[in-house]
């Protein structure tokens, strides 16, 4: 996996000195970063206070261990309906 080179508490920074007033075109020349990149922070992160962006960040983690369980749990339901129409 691609290592990240801004944590959430850095893009939030950038963002809110976009809020303030700064050209989005000079933030993404001082910080080295296209304006596609900016945007697509913008529109994640937009708004959000650095305690949220955490909160998020638990809440994604804990989205793709239920979505891994439910997968898991699909899989068993395939194999045993299989068994059973088998054995009849």
């Amino acid at each position: 996996m691609k290592r990240k080179r801004y944590s959430e508490e850095q893009i939030i920074r950038i963002l809110q000195e976009a809020e303030s007033g700064v050209k989005t075109a000079d933030l993404c020349r001082k910080y080295g970063m296209s304006d596609a990149t900016f945007y697509n922070w913008k529109a994640k992160y937009g708004g959000l206070t650095v305690s949220e962006a955490k909160r998020l960040r638990a809440i994604e983690h804990e989205n793709g261990c239920l979505k891994k369980i439910v997968a898991d749990q699909a899989l068993d339901i395939e194999a045993l309906k299989s068994v059973v129409s088998k054995n009849f």
